[in-house]
């Protein structure tokens, strides 16, 4: 299995999900090669919890990593059908990524790929502000 796939596998083991029980892993690669993994972490109110996209985007521009230099992410879910991002990790992937492959996986080893531009057509970025 690719080194992407198995980081995402990787990174959903260390989720925090306490209320749902979905765990879930991403794994994001920089232009240089380098991984940088997340996992989703739940809070009580749910509306405090954060993707696992999210978070391994998040840790990346932390880092030092520049908005729309990222070549791919990968997102594991223990799912039978693939678990695409939620709408609000649609965006941020958008705008912090790119039209960059999403590839989705699960535990059996199942992938499908997406782009960015196939989960959100007509995303909302700066441009539209000018």
């Amino acid at each position: 299995m690719d080194a992407l796939l198995i980081a995402a596998t990787k990174a959903r083991e260390n989720a925090y999900a306490k209320y749902s029980n979905f765990r879930v892993g991403a794994a994001l690669e920089t232009d240089d090669g380098r991984i940088i993994s997340g996992c989703n972490v739940e809070n009580a109110t749910y509306g405090l919890t954060i993707c696992a996209e999210r978070v391994a985007i998040v840790k990346a521009i932390s880092d030092g990593e520049q908005p729309r230099t990222f070549r791919r992410i990968a997102i594991c879910a223990d799912t039978g059908r693939l678990t695409p991002p939620c709408g609000a990790c649609r965006q941020i992937i958008w705008e912090f990524c790119g039209d960059i492959p999403i590839i989705l996986v699960n535990l059996a080893g199942m992938t499908k790929e997406y782009t960015a531009r196939d989960l959100l057509p007509e995303a909302f970025d700066d441009s539209l502000l000018t």
